[in-house]
């Protein structure tokens, strides 16, 4: 065997042997791919002159059989073709020639991916978020095929970033550093060589573990239990929930406690020996085939309690023909969690299609329910509801028929309106009046027997009671005020005396009667204007009239009469006299029209003849005694001047504790400490001595000032 003239020598890449029989040229397939080009692998050649011109891709083992006719087998073996292997090369034998020319063609394999196909026809790669992805992909081809990764529309980056792509020979890497949740999606990889063209897409998923459930809430208690429930996570993290954890904590503690180390499946679970009264939160956690999300929000706080027994006590306060007023007690036990209000529930007698009448509980213990049908027979039941859900119900005991009651008309008069209502001018008056009578009475105002027209009173009216009131109240206003009811032809009236009162006005025809020594007499007459009220007393103050300065010198001086002592000889002074009544003192005093001089006496005392004169004659008062009306248990006076025996109802009062007799420069006091109703009457002022005697007499009348609270208990 030879070639380009120069025997082949056998090495340990070309081998020749002699076997065969016939002239045979064979070429077996490559390990790698078959040639780019090559004859027909069986001919016969002519004997004698036989030639072929073979072309080789480069790496493929090349085998040669050639057959002679002396039925020997001649062949030739290289194993992996070179560039260096291309030649001609020349068989002679002893029977012919055979001439083959092998011409070298470097190899071209198109490019294929080696990538391991998912389930389908899409590779799936599933990675856990945080984590790093690698994916090595093993690329061939001849020559060395181009790789590029793409996401949709955009090229991976070969060199950096978070998201990149690693390329050495043979190999291409996707790499991924701390996958997030925004890297799952579709990729695709396409490869190139003048030979050919592969592509392969795969999907990257990024799992999580889920979000944490929300909503966690309670949904109802009892008396050591309490049933939670929550929505499932928005989001699963790619993988299905297995199963949720639950804790649970006391409110204002920081300790939470583990109630379930099993997986639960369902979104309701029951939580056991809990505390009655005691304040609990929740949490619950999910958990995948990652691992347990991060905890829920904390529930609102919840307590286990039990449902309250049933309210007692249910009775009808009223009807009409189309409701009924009912009340109740509440329930006689009522534990930890309280009452949060009541149901009221009714239906037509014979049925038992229950309606609930108030769409929210209702925290007090009466109720009105409205919209009934006129004659039919009702039946009533009260639950009382906390967070344990609904007591038992408390049921009327007999069916009501709805129908208006007739019921005569009463005004009820609160006490303090009883007598007369004493009010200032310009204060506010507000006149409650309640009345009863079925159905809704009509109501009429009179003021001293007429209609009440005067606009500056308002007039407000209700089912129960009505209300007169004045903003502003005036003079005017005073007289007697008429609230008439009437039903059909029953009807009942009250009347209320309202006497509106002023600051009085000043004294009048002050002057100077009498001085003498260092005293001064002076009398006045009272005011014109008492103000709508008795006059209490008067203030008298003096001036002199060099200095112009006033100075008081009586304070609640009853008698319209004085006597100004201590005055300063060679001065002259004119006096001031204001009245007074509940309101306060006058606006204006009263001046007197004279002065009183104190005149200077001379260095020679010449006093007259002195002239006893006989005092000696029977007792007579200068003021008769004022009827009054006091409060009850304020301690009240009546005064007088001479000495005196006090009476009650024509009996004389004798050393009883209650009453105290005083005399203070002649004016004789009766205080008698805190009165009651049995202390009212007619008190007399009795003088005596051996002359004769003389007697004054007044009215008390006690009153007890009581009604708001009887109003409030009623």
């Amino acid at each position: 065997m030879f070639k380009d003239g120069v025997e082949v020598q056998p090495s340990q890449r070309i081998k020749i042997s002699h076997i065969g029989s016939s002239l045979r040229l064979f070429f077996p397939a490559v390990s790698h791919s078959s040639p780019a080009e090559c004859f027909p692998q069986d001919f016969d050649p002519v004997w004698g002159q036989t030639s072929a011109r073979l072309a080789l891709s480069g790496g493929c083992r090349f085998t040669l059989i050639l057959f002679s006719l002396s039925s020997r087998t001649h062949k030739l073996t290289i194993d992996d073709v070179k560039p260096g292997d291309a030649g001609d090369y020349t068989f002679v034998p002893t029977d012919t020639l055979s001439q083959i020319k092998i011409d070298y063609k470097p190899r071209q394999d198109p490019p294929k991916i080696h990538l391991d196909t998912g389930s389908g026809n899409r590779n799936s790669i599933t990675v856990v978020a945080g984590n790093k992805l690698r994916l090595d992909v093993e690329i061939s081809g001849e020559p060395e095929p181009t790789v590029v990764w793409k996401r949709g529309e955009q090229e991976v980056s070969e060199t950096e970033g978070r998201v990149r792509v690693e390329k050495r020979k043979g190999l291409c890497s996707f790499v991924i550093d701390t996958a997030e949740k925004s890297d799952e999606g579709p990729y695709a990889i396409t490869v190139n060589n003048p030979a050919g063209e592969d592509h392969a897409e795969l999907f990257v998923k990024v799992v999580d573990v889920p979000e944490p459930p929300e909503n966690v809430r309670c949904t109802s208690v009892g008396e050591d239990f309490a049933v939670i429930t929550w929505d499932v996570p928005p989001y699963d993290g790619g993988v299905p929930v297995k199963g949720y954890l639950m804790e649970r904590k006391k409110v204002g503690s920081s300790r939470w406690t583990r109630l379930n180390f099993d997986v639960f499946e369902s979104t309701t679970y029951e939580a056991k020996k809990m505390i009655d009264g005691v304040l609990y939160e929740m949490r619950v956690f999910a958990v995948n085939g990652i691992g347990i999300s991060e905890p829920s929000s904390t529930s609102k706080p919840f307590m286990p309690i039990a449902p309250t027994s049933e309210p007692t006590r249910l009775q009808v306060d009223d009807v009409t023909d189309s409701t009924c007023a009912l009340k109740w007690r509440q329930p006689e036990k009522i534990g930890a969690g309280g009452i949060q209000g009541y149901i009221i529930e009714y239906c037509v007698e014979g049925s038992d299609q229950w309606v609930q009448a108030n769409e929210a509980p209702v925290e007090k213990t009466q109720y009105r329910v409205k919209g009934l049908p006129v004659g039919e027979k009702m039946l009533f039941r009260v639950v009382a509801v906390n967070l344990a859900g609904r007591s038992p119900p408390a049921v009327l005991g007999q069916a009501v028929t709805i129908r208006e009651i007739v019921e005569s008309p009463k005004i009820r008069v609160p006490r303090h309106l009883r007598s007369k209502l004493i009010t200032r001018v310009g204060e506010k008056v507000n006149i409650v009046i309640p009345f009863q009578g079925k159905p809704r009475p009509i109501v009429t105002w009179f003021k001293d027997g007429k209609p009440l027209e005067d606009r500056s009173v308002g007039i407000r009216t209700s089912e129960v009671d009505s209300i007169l009131f004045i903003r502003t109240s005036e003079r005017a206003h005073s007289g007697i005020y008429t609230l008439h009811v009437q039903i059909e032809n029953m009807s009942d009236s009250a009347d209320i005396h309202i006497q509106v009162v002023d600051k009085p006005g000043p004294p009048v025809a002050v002057q100077v009667t009498d001085v003498w020594g260092f005293n001064a007499a002076l009398e006045w007459k009272p005011p014109k204007d008492d103000g709508n009220c008795e006059i209490l007393g008067y203030t008298v103050q003096k001036a002199d009239m060099k200095t112009k300065e006033w100075f008081t010198v009586y304070e609640h001086n009853r008698r319209p009469s004085c006597t100004v002592s201590d005055l300063v000889m060679g001065n002259q002074y004119s006096f001031r006299i204001y009245s007074e009544n509940i309101c306060g003192l006058s606006e204006e005093p009263g001046v007197s029209k004279n002065t009183a001089v104190i005149s200077k006496s001379g260095l020679d005392f010449n006093p007259r003849p002195f002239k006893e004169m006989d005092m000696s004659h029977s007792p007579k008062f200068t003021a008769p005694l004022v009827d009054r009306t006091v409060v009850a248990g304020y301690t009240t006076a009546i005064s007088c001047a001479p000495k005196i025996v006090w009476m009650k109802n024509n009996m004389i009062i004798g050393e009883d504790p209650k009453f105290l007799m005083q005399n203070n420069q002649g004016v004789l006091t009766l205080r008698i400490r805190k009165p009651s109703l049995f202390d009212g009457g007619r008190y007399v002022c009795r003088a005596i001595n051996d002359l004769g005697q003389d007697e004054v007499e007044c009215k008390l009348e006690v009153r007890v000032v009581q009604e708001k609270e009887e109003v409030k208990a009623k």
